[in-house]
């Protein structure tokens, strides 16, 4: 006589906890993005108070984007970005190693965290409207540069191409250092003692270690870092946004991609934005494809080149 099986499945419940989240997701998230990727075919929009379409058109909308100025903007999106990150990311994984290191006993260690850390919590609006004031050509900066006699004449700031590039990367740069500071600094506290202190026997000073022990053991904390950054530089919008009115000026040099799909939103041009965020997404999938590729896909401890090695040599 065979015995019932009392065992119980909590399964189900599981399932039922994660249900609300995928009812969320599907109903704000993956219908949109079916919507968008649906109009981004069609013919769509409004002109006053008249609705054209939707009519589809096929590829017409995307074939349109590559002749408009589109290039320049995503150009323009990378320039922003290059002058944000590449400072933010030398900083941060120098005060990172530096905050880290056992061997350097730094008073107030917690104050400097929080000081870094600060600017991540303050509005991008806020941040924007504070260096448009600052900055402007009867700014604080202005008046103190006139005061103590290092200029002649007020600064244009926001009137060059470069003037305004720099306001955007430094507030980039304020606004995410620190955070990206807190991350590598727990990759870095997450690598044993014990690979350091054998580093310090063998006699390697602290640039090879930082170089060789360092960042190959935070490699994948670093392209997450590199991954985000793209995505976030890629929808970089409303800095740029605040400082210069939605206009991207001086003559359009600081108009991001997505100031350019919010043009097309703005005006209801429901076709044209969607065929621009379809090419937002494959963009950013590519380049965080290429990114992870390069920063996780050689082996270069050869780790798995010995561990095949021996299982080859285990079965012969």
């Amino acid at each position: 006589m065979k015995k019932k099986n009392n065992h119980l499945s909590y399964a189900k419940w599981g399932y039922l906890f994660i249900l609300p989240f995928f009812a969320a997701f599907f109903i704000f998230s993956l219908i949109p993005l079916v919507d968008t990727v649906r109009y981004s075919f069609y013919e769509y929009y409004r002109s006053g108070i008249k609705e054209v379409g939707p009519t589809f058109v096929g590829l017409e909308n995307y074939t349109a984007l590559l002749q408009s100025d589109m290039i320049g903007y995503a150009g323009n999106t990378l320039i922003l970005w290059l002058i944000g990150f590449v400072p933010q990311i030398v900083i941060a994984l120098l005060l990172a190693n530096w905050f880290t290191d056992i061997r350097i006993k730094i008073r107030g260690m917690q104050v400097f965290k929080i000081l870094i850390y600060l600017p991540n919590l303050i509005m991008a609006s806020a941040f924007a409207m504070l260096f448009f004031a600052l900055f402007s050509t009867n700014g604080p900066i202005n008046s103190i540069l006139l005061s103590v006699g290092m200029i002649s004449e007020p600064i244009d700031f926001m009137g060059t191409a470069f003037g305004t590039r720099s306001l955007i990367g430094l507030m980039n740069f304020l606004m995410w250092f620190g955070n990206t500071t807190i991350m590598l600094m727990a990759a870095i506290m997450s690598i044993s003692p014990d690979i350091f202190e054998a580093c310090e026997l063998d006699g390697c000073g602290s640039v090879k270690r930082f170089f060789y022990i360092t960042l190959p053991l935070i490699r994948p904390i670093l392209a997450y870092t590199l991954i985000t950054s793209i995505i976030g530089g890629l929808q970089m919008f409303d800095v740029p946004q605040i400082l210069t009115n939605g206009q991207g000026n001086p003559n359009r040099t600081s108009m991001t991609l997505i100031m350019f799909l919010n043009s097309h939103l703005k005006s209801r041009n429901y076709g044209m934005a969607g065929a621009l965020s379809v090419y937002l997404f494959i963009v950013s999938g590519v380049l965080c494809f290429f990114v992870y590729r390069m920063t996780n896909g050689k082996d270069k401890t050869g780790t798995a080149r010995a561990a095949k090695k021996a299982k080859g040599g285990s079965k012969a």
